[in-house]
């Protein structure tokens, strides 16, 4: 497929609130080098700009809230101004499809689709029924769950990064798992160069004669970093001369560091705060292993990322991180939520260089099936079977599909 497409995205460089906008970029970017169109409505300042081929369309937005409820306000008038501009776009290019990045914009990209009659395309890279274990019945979950489900059921097609969450999203939401395409994410090489001197980075956390163990992500219950620290202290015993550095922000953070103290091993470790990509892939490069415990990974980038730069890695046995690392020869895998697991894996890697050298060389030949061209051509193959399937769309009635009233 050629064509021309829409894509809607909440977050597109230089907004970049997580992975979202750097998965939709490089996409975006791939999809041009392959012989497509490619219109991307998000927001920012700049009402319109050609970046690297991709034609990037803005939407003005007020100030981001951070209360969760002003927030669901927000992203509603975030919708409605996307369908507007969409709309205005339409005016002067007749696209072939829509796809939209998640619930965030699922509004504004099903009412162009009925509007404009062509096919509408849903990536889903997470859930908030996995992102809460479930916890979904009371608002601003519920809500933000019922708009997910309303956006999988009323998609022509739907893509998950992992066959994990194909299952995932069919079981949640009521779908047919064949009606969800998996299409993994990339991951270019290229693009994790580090910067400055590795050497005073790496001083900065530890000795020469020091381990560093990095931990990296939102702190957030989700991704497990509770567990991490509560494997620390065994491995400690084993190597004393450890060090850790977390990287990253969120509402679990101060409970971390609470808890790093509780076990006597905050004098250890390093509590990094938020970092940009440069700092992310300069840590990459200079610690010893990566650890990522998460309970809930639709995907497991960080693994990737990690593994591409050459640091061993560690990852939970759960979700898309076991598609990741496929097997042992790549990453070492420990159960969920077990610390004495983690802490036995942990304490192999630290002690044995041969294993280290091992999962090193074997991970730098995976991650190069994980490549951006196959990814974009893949998509590209979806956006036909669509767009040769789709027939136009009645009008969505009230109170489901307009962007004026939540999903029932």
């Amino acid at each position: 497929m050629t064509g021309r497409v829409l894509i809607l995205s909440w977050e597109y460089p230089p907004v970049v609130e997580g992975g979202l906008g750097r998965h939709v970029r490089k996409l975006s970017e791939e999809l041009v080098r392959q012989g497509v169109e490619v219109h991307v409505l998000t927001r920012g300042d700049q009402a319109q700009e050609l970046r690297a081929g991709v034609h990037v369309h803005r939407v003005c937005e007020p100030p981001f809230p951070h209360d969760l409820d002003r927030f669901l306000a927000w992203v509603r008038s975030m919708n409605h101004d996307m369908r507007r501009a969409g709309l205005a776009l339409a005016r002067d290019f007749d696209f072939d499809l829509v796809h939209g990045h998640d619930w965030l914009v699922a509004r504004a990209a099903a009412t162009l689709s009925t509007s404009l009659r062509i096919p509408f395309l849903a990536t889903i890279h997470a859930t908030e029924h996995g992102r809460h274990q479930g916890w979904v019945d009371k608002p601003p979950q519920s809500t933000i769950h019922a708009t997910e489900r309303w956006m999988a059921r009323r998609a022509d097609g739907l893509v998950t990064c992992s066959h994990y969450m194909r299952g995932h999203a069919a079981d949640v939401f009521d779908v047919e798992e064949d009606a969800i395409s998996v299409i993994p994410n990339g991951i270019d090489p290229d693009d994790l160069q580090p910067v400055g001197d590795l050497d005073a980075l790496r001083a900065r956390y530890a000795r020469p004669d020091e381990r560093l163990v990095l931990l990296v992500g939102r702190l957030v219950y989700e991704k497990g970093f509770q567990f991490a620290l509560e494997a620390l202290p065994a491995v400690i015993r084993r190597v004393p001369n450890l060090r850790f550095v977390v990287a990253g922000s969120g509402t679990h953070e101060q409970e971390l560091r609470a808890q790093a103290q509780r076990l006597g091993v905050a004098e250890h470790g390093t509590f990094a705060g938020w970092i940009g990509d440069d700092m992310l892939h300069s840590l990459y490069r200079i610690a010893d292993l990566c650890v990522v415990p998460s309970l809930y990974e639709p995907f497991g980038l960080v693994a990737l990322e990690a593994m591409a730069s050459g640091c061993p890695c560690i990852v939970a046995n759960t979700g898309g991180l076991a598609e990741v690392a496929p097997s042992d020869d790549v990453a070492l895998r420990f159960r969920s939520r077990d610390p004495s697991s983690l802490a036995r894996m942990m304490n192999k890697v630290l002690t044995d260089d041969e294993l280290r050298d091992r999962l090193v060389a074997q991970a730098s030949e995976h991650v190069l099936r994980f490549d951006w061209s196959d990814v974009a051509r893949q998509t590209r193959e979806v956006y036909g079977r669509l767009i040769g399937a789709h027939a136009p769309v009645e009008e969505t009635p009230t109170g489901v599909g307009t962007l004026s009233s939540e999903p029932r």
